[in-house]
């Protein structure tokens, strides 16, 4: 049997922007999906018979990338993060099952997180019709903080470079990582759940109507890239209390943007008089929120009183891996 972990990831920065070009700040938290394979007598998922048509992408990593021909497989997945909630939870499967069918099928050689990364956003690509953003993917790969978008952005050390045929034309990305420093380790990030989910496309539809509406409303975009790269200086040199103003000033240009609903501002008021930040992570609508915090415990209680489900997670945790 082979089994395999990926983490799921939070944004820190930059949603919505980044659809326009702008860079995006997600981080890999210590939550994820665990998935075993060993061979079967049938193909089954989770104890049940295994239908390709309504899992595209993990059939397109078993038999495009793979190109898998062997024994049926019974394929066994463990989450811990909260599910359709921009946690990145697909992603991490992509990735967890990745690893653990590299590990099945070549035992003795370690996974290559780039060859993940790049394997677990085709298979994104595959399951969203042509159209996926390599965030998640890569975060969930690598580990860490990642910076994604259209170059290489100051202050982060390169990875890799990838692109993706959609729907609209090529595009590319540049995939950075930002080398946390050790100060970081004093904080946490709580991430509450507000119990309903998160609905990215809608929602980047949303903002898109509202920008051809409204033009003006063009400078909160410009004001998100700025604190995003005011928010990686912070980070880069851990600076916890400005990296929460940062998140704090975030929030309130999506809010501007009207991606934000009254459950996920409860959510970030409550978090706020014990944290050095907070804002929605995501695409809003729903979802999540995140609180910057040296108290993990007593945010965590005040996101439950306010109706939310809390978790919490140190920055950067570990990419995808081989148990």
């Amino acid at each position: 049997m082979a089994s395999a972990f990926a983490p799921g990831k939070c944004i820190l920065f930059g949603e919505h922007a980044v659809v326009f070009g702008y860079p995006a700040v997600a981080v890999a938290i210590e939550q994820g999906v665990h998935v075993t394979v060993e061979n079967s007598s049938e193909w089954t998922l989770e104890g049940i018979p295994f239908d390709p048509s309504r899992h595209p992408h993990i059939t397109h990593i078993i038999k495009e990338l793979f190109e898998y021909e062997g024994p049926p497989l019974s394929l066994n997945v463990q989450s811990s993060l909260f599910s359709a909630a921009g946690m990145g939870s697909s992603a991490a499967l992509s990735n967890a099952i990745g690893a653990a069918l590299h590990s099945h099928l070549n035992p003795t050689e370690p996974i290559d997180r780039i060859k993940m990364a790049k394997m677990a956003h085709s298979a994104e690509a595959t399951a969203q019709k042509g159209r996926a953003s390599p965030t998640d993917t890569a975060t969930s790969a690598l580990g860490g903080c990642v910076v994604v978008s259209g170059g290489h952005v100051d202050g982060t050390r390169h990875v890799f470079d990838t692109s993706l045929l959609t729907p609209e034309g090529k595009r590319k990305w540049s995939i950075n990582v930002v080398d946390l420093p050790a100060s970081v380790s004093d904080a946490w990030l709580v991430i509450g759940y507000s119990g309903k989910g998160s609905p990215t496309g809608r929602m980047v539809a949303k903002v898109a109507r509202l920008l051809s509406d409204r033009p003006e409303r063009f400078e909160d975009m410009e004001a998100i890239a700025n604190i995003t790269t005011a928010g990686l200086t912070a980070l880069s040199a851990g600076n916890l209390d400005a990296l929460g103003m940062a998140m704090d000033a975030c929030h309130e240009s999506l809010q501007r943007l009207e991606v934000s609903n009254s459950a996920l501002d409860r959510l970030v008021e409550a978090a706020r008089p014990h944290s050095l930040g907070a804002k929605l992570t995501g695409a809003g609508g729903g979802g999540c929120m995140v609180a910057l915090t040296k108290n993990p415990k007593r945010v965590s209680g005040a996101i439950e009183v306010a109706g939310g489900r809390p978790l919490y997670t140190k920055l950067g945790s570990g990419g995808v891996r081989v148990l």
